[in-house]
């Protein structure tokens, strides 16, 4: 996690001071000073979404049916739940905090360790949740957007809260034999799953979009803002680059 957090520090810090350039107006108005690198960035992970993450997950589909990635992704959504709950609590949401804790106790114990989503068929659907939101909700500002390679839309707000959200993260203090290896393989499966659930939607954004890039950029907005008014009804879920 240090590691990885280090690495955000270094790549934000990076594309600050390369993005010194005069913006444009136009830059300046979507609050997008460093749009010149941050499209160079885009399409860099564009092209690794096509190159390198579609491949792979045409080897997934081949190899796993549809029910077992539908338990993949179970399982490392239940995984992810503490995050969620810690974030619930820190916005004083008692009635999210209370059916993600009871997501975690039903999935963990009836739906075998998350396997199936049980709680979800009883009525208690997931949300998704993070310190970001719970920045914007006291007034945090976005801050100047921002892309990362191989991340995505990322402003400072939001990197800032990817990075508290680790301190929420619960195996982040076990200790148990094979530790290591079960967080790359829940991390490899986090990743490769969301590649997954969100590739067709990728697909479908990229090829009605004039802009992609400008696309990308109102969607990420509306979908935050959206999350941290709590209308997520009106989310539209962003697929990670």
């Amino acid at each position: 996690m240090k590691s990885t957090l280090a690495a955000f520090c270094v790549l934000a810090t990076g594309l600050v001071l390369s993005g010194c350039s005069t913006p444009s107006a136009e830059a300046l108005a979507q609050h997008d000073p460093w749009e010149a690198t941050n499209r160079d960035v885009f399409a860099f992970d564009v092209w690794v979404e096509h190159h390198v993450a579609e491949p792979v997950d045409d080897g997934y589909r081949a190899v796993m049916p549809g029910p077992a990635r539908e338990g993949v992704h179970n399982v490392t959504t239940n995984l992810h739940e503490p995050i969620v709950l810690a974030n619930d609590v820190l916005q004083g949401d008692g009635s999210k905090a209370a059916k993600t804790l009871g997501r975690i106790v039903v999935n963990s114990t009836i739906g075998l360790g998350g396997l199936i989503d049980v709680a979800g068929r009883i009525g208690m659907p997931y949300h998704d949740n993070d310190f970001g939101i719970t920045l914007g909700q006291n007034g945090i500002a976005e801050g100047s957007y921002l892309v990362l390679p191989l991340v995505g839309p990322m402003p400072p707000r939001d990197l800032l809260g990817s990075a508290v959200d680790g301190v929420f993260e619960p195996f982040n203090y076990a200790r148990f034999p094979g530790r290591h290896t079960f967080l790359y393989a829940r991390s490899s499966l986090r990743v490769l799953d969301t590649i997954d659930q969100q590739r067709d939607q990728f697909d479908s954004i990229e090829r009605s979009s004039i802009d992609f890039y400008a696309t990308t950029r109102n969607l990420y907005r509306q979908s935050r803002d959206a999350r941290i008014k709590g209308e997520e009804s009106a989310t539209t879920q962003l697929p990670d680059l």
